[in-house]
C-alpha cells in the first residue's frame, strides 16, 4: 500500500484552507461599515472613494449626486442553516441560529448509502422549529422497524438528510447530519456535508474534494490500487490531487469519515490527441424560477439543475460545463453567497461524485458593496482577497489553476509593478483539455460594477466586457492550441453573448449598438469600447485560431444557436470605426435555458441568422468523435430532443 502525503497535496489542501478562513474571518451583521472594526483599505482602481468621518464609504455617482456604500444584510446566511447537533436518549435535537428559521419546519429522512447508484435524503417526516430555534428529530419513533429502510437499528449507524424551510414554507437549505444510536441514545457523528466532487480531470489524473460536518481527518482509497490518500490534518475542507493513473480508465473510490464510508467510480480522461468518441454536456443560467417549489431553493432552481444532473449522466456525458449564474446572488456577505451555492452545488451533487462539473463565473455570482440610494449592488467587493467575487469563486469551487492572474500591470493600473489593485483570475479564467478538444472558460463579468452606468466616477467592469491582461491570456492559449497537434476542437465558453438574441440586448457585447460603454479605471474610461473589445476577441477566436468551433454562452434565458461569419450583420447604423473581417465563420450558441425565468426573442441586426430559439428548459450534449461533432438539446423536464445539428 503507498500512501501519498506530496507537497501538490498540501499545497493544494493548504491554500484552500487559507482561503476559506480569510474569507470567513470578517463576517458579521454588517449595514455601514463597522466602526470598531478598521475600515478596509480602498483599492487605488476606485475613484472618488472615501471614508466619511462616520466611517461610512462615500463616492460620487455620474449625474454628481452622492452615494453610500455598505454591505447589505443577509436574509440567510450558511453559518445560519448549519445546525449545532446533540444526542438525545430518543433522537437528535438541532439549533439554528437563522432568526428566520423560527417558526419554520423541517422534512427529514434517511439517505441510503450503498443502496443506490445516487444516494439521496428519502423525506418521510416533519418537525418544527421553535421559537429559539431548537428542532427534535424523534428517531427512534419514527424511523424505526418499516421505516428503517438503511438498517440503523441493525448497524448502529446512519445519515439523515433534511429540508429547511421558514415559517412563510420558503424553502432555505438542504443537509446532512449522521447519528450513532443504540437503545442508550443517539449521538452526532461527523459525516461528509458536501460532496465527494471530481475536478480537474485529466488523463492520468483527477481532483476529488469534499467538506465535511466538523473539522475531522479523513482518506480517500482507491481499491484494487492500493492507493490511500491522506493529508495528515484536522479539517472540514478537503482536497486531493489523485495521480500516476491510467488514461481512459474507470477507478473505484472510497471516502472515508470515521466510521462512514462512501464509494463511487470516476473515469480519467483518455489520451492527449485520442479520437475515442465522448460525450460532454453544457448549459448556464440555473437561479431562482417562478412557481414555486424547488424552483426557488433559497437562489437555485435546484428542480431543473437535478433532472439536468441526471440527464447527462444518462447521456454518458464525460463531463459537464456549467458557465454562469448558478444562483440569485448580488449580495454583500459571504456566507449568504456560500449559502446559495451551496444549494446549487447539493442539487447537482449525486451525479458530480460520477463526472466533473467545470464551473465558470456569471454576473449573478456578484458580491459586491451596495449601493443605499439605489438598493442594489454597485461595485465589487474588497478587500479583494475576502469580499470580492472572484475570491469568493475560487474558493468555493476547484477549477485548473492555468489562468492569468489579474489586470495589474496593463495600461491602465494606476499602480504598475504592484500588485493588488484587481481581484485575482484565480480559478474563474482557466482552459483544460478531453482528449483532442480543448475549453477555454473565460469571465465576462471580471471586477463587475452592476451599477457602472450610474456610478461611473468611482469605476468598475461593465457586464460583457473581456479587460485586457485576459484577452492576451486568452489569444496565448488559442496560439498554444494552434500549434497542439493532439487538439482538433476548441471551444470558448463565456457567458455574455457576443451577439445577443433575446433579453439582453441593451447590454451583453451590444449595448444596443452603442460603443461608449466600457470599463473605468481610477475614474478614467479605457480606451477601447464595448463593440471594438467584442471584435477583438471575434479576431483572436476566428482569424488567428483555425480550431475554435463555438463560443458557449449563457445570460439570456434561452437556446438557441447561429453562424457568424462575414456576412453576419455586426454594426449598427452609422459605424464610424473599423470593421473587424471575419476569414471563417464560428457558431454561437447560447444555453442559458437551466432554470432562470424566460427571455422571448428581440429583433437584432443578426436575427435572420438565429436557428432553433426556444425558451424550453435544455441542456447541450456534444457528441464528438474523431474530427466531427454533432450537437443534440434534450428538454430536462419532457425529454424531447428540441434540436439536433453536425456542428462539424
Amino acid at each position: 500500500m503507498r500512501l501519498f502525503t506530496n507537497m501538490d497535496i498540501v499545497m493544494t489542501f493548504s491554500l484552500k484552507i487559507i482561503s476559506l478562513l480569510l474569507i470567513l474571518m470578517p463576517l458579521g451583521a454588517f449595514t455601514l461599515y463597522a466602526q470598531q472594526e478598521p475600515p478596509p483599505p480602498i483599492p487605488a482602481v476606485y475613484a472618488t472613494l472615501q471614508y466619511d468621518n462616520a466611517g461610512n464609504l462615500k463616492g460620487k455617482a455620474t449625474d454628481g449626486s452622492s452615494v453610500t456604500l455598505y454591505r447589505k444584510p443577509a436574509g440567510y446566511t450558511l453559518a445560519g442553516v448549519t445546525p449545532e447537533t446533540t444526542g438525545d436518549k430518543d433522537g437528535l435535537r438541532l439549533r439554528f441560529s437563522a432568526e428566520r428559521l423560527r417558526g419554520g419546519n423541517m422534512v427529514y429522512g434517511l439517505i441510503p448509502y450503498g443502496q443506490h447508484t445516487y444516494p439521496s435524503a428519502v423525506l418521510r417526516f416533519e418537525t418544527g422549529i421553535d421559537s429559539n430555534g431548537y428542532a427534535f428529530l424523534p428517531v427512534r419513533k419514527d424511523l424505526k422497524d418499516g421505516y428503517d429502510h438503511t438498517g440503523w437499528q441493525k448497524s448502529g449507524r446512519g445519515v439523515l438528510g433534511y429540508r429547511l424551510f421558514s415559517a412563510q414554507g420558503d424553502m432555505v437549505y438542504e443537509g446532512k447530519t449522521a447519528f450513532a444510536g443504540d437503545d442508550k441514545g443517539f449521538s452526532p457523528l461527523p459525516t461528509v456535508s458536501r460532496g465527494p466532487f471530481l475536478s480537474c480531470q485529466t488523463d492520468t489524473s483527477i481532483t476529488l474534494w469534499y467538506e465535511t460536518s466538523d473539522t475531522v481527518e479523513t482518506h480517500i482509497e482507491i481499491p484494487g490500487e492500493a492507493l490511500v490518500y491522506k493529508n495528515g490534518v484536522t479539517a472540514q475542507r478537503h482536497e486531493y490531487i489523485v495521480s500516476g493513473l491510467r488514461p481512459d480508465t474507470e477507478y473505484d473510490y472510497t471516502v472515508h469519515c470515521g466510521d462512514l464510508a462512501q464509494q463511487y467510480h470516476f473515469r480519467t480522461a483518455p489520451e492527449p490527441g485520442s479520437s475515442t468518441p465522448f460525450t460532454f454536456a453544457y448549459a448556464s443560467d440555473s437561479r431562482s424560477g417562478y412557481g414555486g417549489g424547488e424552483r426557488n431553493m433559497y437562489g437555485a432552481n435546484t428542480q431543473i439543475m437535478g433532472r439536468i444532473g441526471a440527464l447527462a449522466l444518462r447521456e454518458g456525458a464525460a463531463f459537464m460545463q456549467f458557465t454562469g449564474d448558478l444562483f440569485d446572488g448580488y449580495v454583500s456577505q459571504p456566507e449568504e453567497w456560500q449559502l446559495q451555492a451551496a444549494n446549487w452545488i447539493h442539487a447537482v451533487e449525486p451525479y458530480w461524485h460520477y463526472i466533473p462539473f467545470n464551473v465558470g463565473m456569471g454576473n449573478h455570482e456578484s458580491l459586491g458593496w451596495a449601493s443605499a440610494e439605489r438598493n442594489w449592488v454597485a461595485i465589487d467587493g474588497f478587500p479583494y482577497e475576502t469580499h470580492s467575487a472572484e475570491a469568493l469563486f475560487g474558493a468555493s469551487f476547484v477549477n485548473p489553476l492555468n489562468g492569468p492572474k489579474s489586470e495589474d500591470d496593463t495600461a491602465y493600473d494606476p499602480n504598475p509593478g504592484a500588485p493588488g489593485d484587481f481581484p485575482t483570475y484565480r480559478e474563474n479564467v482557466f482552459s483544460y483539455t478531453y482528449g483532442n478538444t480543448a475549453m477555454v472558460v473565460l469571465n465576462s463579468n471580471y471586477w463587475f460594477a452592476p451599477l457602472l452606468r450610474g456610478v461611473r466616477p468611482i469605476g468598475g467592469n461593465l457586464h460583457g466586457y473581456i479587460m485586457d491582461q485576459q484577452l492576451d491570456w486568452l489569444d496565448r492559449t488559442l496560439q498554444a492550441y494552434e500549434a497542439d497537434e493532439n487538439i482538433d476542437h476548441v471551444f470558448i465558453t463565456v457567458h455574455t453573448p457576443p451577439f445577443p438574441n433575446g433579453g439582453h440586448r441593451g447590454d451583453c457585447m451590444w449595448y444596443n449598438g452603442d460603443n461608449s460603454h466600457r470599463p473605468y479605471v481610477a475614474g478614467q474610461p479605457v480606451t477601447k469600447g464595448i463593440i471594438e473589445r467584442r471584435d477583438e476577441l471575434l479576431d483572436r477566436c476566428v482569424n488567428r485560431s483555425s480550431k475554435v468551433i463555438a463560443f458557449l454562452c449563457g445570460d439570456e434565458h434561452n437556446y438557441n444557436r447561429m453562424i457568424v461569419n462575414e456576412q453576419t450583420p455586426r454594426y449598427p447604423d452609422g459605424w464610424d470605426k473599423p470593421l473587424q473581417p471575419l476569414r471563417r465563420a464560428v457558431w454561437q450558441i447560447i444555453n442559458g435555458a437551466a432554470g432562470a425565468p424566460f427571455y422571448a426573442q428581440q429583433q437584432l441586426p443578426w436575427s435572420a441568422a438565429v436557428q432553433g430559439f426556444t425558451v424550453q428548459n435544455a441542456l447541450c450534449l456534444f457528441d464528438i468523435s474523431g474530427k466531427e461533432i454533432v450537437m443534440r438539446v434534450i428538454n430536462p423536464d419532457t425529454l424531447e430532443e428540441i434540436d439536433r445539428i453536425q456542428l462539424r
